[in-house]
């Protein structure tokens, strides 16, 4: 299982924000994605996950293998924590929410409607959602919003695990998950656009 990217070109809109974008990453490994705000690292998660189109270059990976955690929790206000994780493990081919409900203490909270649920309650069932799908490689665009300092923990105690196990992980962070040598930093800064200027003014901005 790898995923390979190669002189990668990304582009918001009609707008190109990175280019020349070269990595490749195995099992077991995690990669930080680092940078200012608006120099493009949603972009290029959602890029690498399938989610938009790939403007210039390549990216080599088996669509069934990702899934991407983005700003939105993906939680269902009307439906319990418990039928949240079912909802996600079905979707995905799953049936076992029992690790995902550990992994953020939500036994307490799961018949709870998620409409009901705090800013950091939802981000915890949301993230708790990855472990649900099945997936070896993770896109995470900054997870550790609106989570507390024992959540963060929580967090970091699940990537290790996921990663232990052989997967991967890509993400925008700036949160020291103590992943040592298992996680690589790369500067997106190196990647600006040289000239990100419109490609045609007429088409719609996304």
């Amino acid at each position: 299982m790898t995923l390979t990217v190669s002189n990668l070109s990304v582009a918001r809109g009609s707008r190109i924000l990175l280019e020349g974008v070269e990595f490749s990453l195995t099992s077991g490994q995690a990669l930080i994605l680092r940078g200012p705000n608006g120099l493009g690292k949603t972009t290029l998660l959602r890029t690498l996950a399938g989610l938009q189109k790939i403007e210039t270059g390549q990216v080599s990976v088996a669509p069934e293998t990702t899934v991407y955690a983005g700003h939105a929790d993906g939680i269902k206000s009307t439906l319990t924590v418990r039928e949240n994780l079912q909802f996600w493990a079905k979707v995905f081919g799953t049936r076992d929410i029992g690790p995902a409900l550990a992994a953020f203490d939500l036994a307490e909270l799961i018949d709870r409607p998620g409409g009901m649920l705090s800013a950091g309650q939802k981000r915890r069932l949301g993230l708790a959602r990855l472990m649900v799908t099945g997936r070896s490689i993770w896109m995470l665009d900054e997870p550790t919003v609106s989570l507390d300092t024992h959540a963060v923990d929580q967090f970091a105690t699940m990537i290790r695990r996921h990663i232990g196990q052989g997967g991967c992980a890509v993400m925008a962070t700036h949160i020291d998950l103590g992943l040592g040598a298992d996680a690589q930093v790369l500067d997106l800064s190196q990647f600006r656009a040289t000239d990100p200027a419109p490609q045609s003014s007429d088409e719609a901005f996304l």
